[in-house]
């Protein structure tokens, strides 16, 4: 259920600058989410594994090329696209983290997690302090369609709300033309909010809230 990044927390050449003033600049926006992201699902063991382009990027680039995927990440083509994209992210404050998602101990799924409380979507929507927004992308064909998107978006909503106290709610904004996406985040525990505009895509603004997580 691959989704559309914007703005300079999440790697898009369309910006919408948030004044200086108004950014909250902790040292570790995402209070070390980064360090061993795990989990265990009806799927199997399942962890977060930050990005590293030496190791990583072949395999990033090769999702990217799936037309599936391509039609909504829109960032198909030669390796320094997806490269430049991912060290956008890895060069920057911390806000925006790029992960694998590993099920089984097979890197199978991408992911950026990010402040969306301090990224350009914010002024799309009524913001509170600390949300956390998710992208995903599902690599193989053969994991689509078949539940696992809902199985790994409703675990690491839950690794976001158990890692960062702070955070009110999990957000996500997928492409409404993707109803696959908009399925699997409902699947998970997300409500639909609205509509909101963003550059290049109407998106369906989702939302896990803290408060009902036990019911949903």
């Amino acid at each position: 259920m691959p989704t559309t990044r914007l703005g300079p927390g999440t790697g898009s050449e369309e910006s919408l600058d948030r004044p200086e003033d108004t950014l909250d600049r902790p040292e570790d926006p995402l209070d070390g989410l980064t360090d061993g992201a795990a989990a265990d699902t009806p799927a199997g063991p399942f962890a977060l594994v930050p990005v590293r382009p030496d190791r990583d990027l072949d395999r990033i680039v090769r999702w990217m090329n799936d037309p599936a995927v391509a039609a909504f990440w829109e960032l198909a083509g030669a390796p320094d696209t997806t490269e430049a994209h991912l060290r956008t992210q890895l060069d920057g404050d911390g806000r925006s983290v790029p992960f694998l998602g590993v099920l089984n101990g097979v890197p199978m799924s991408y992911w950026e997690i990010y402040r969306a409380d301090l990224d350009p979507v914010a002024r799309c929507y009524p913001a509170r302090p600390q949300d956390t927004g998710v992208h995903l992308l599902i690599g193989g064909a053969h994991d689509r369609g078949r539940g696992l998107g809902t199985t790994l978006l409703r675990a690491t909503a839950d690794l976001v709300l158990d890692r960062r106290p702070r955070c009110p709610r999990v957000i996500a904004e997928p492409d409404l033309r993707n109803t696959a996406s908009v399925a699997a985040f409902l699947s998970a525990g997300f409500h639909y909010s609205q509509e909101i505009e963003l550059p290049g895509k109407r998106a369906a603004l989702m939302i896990r809230d803290r408060r009902h997580r036990a019911l949903l």
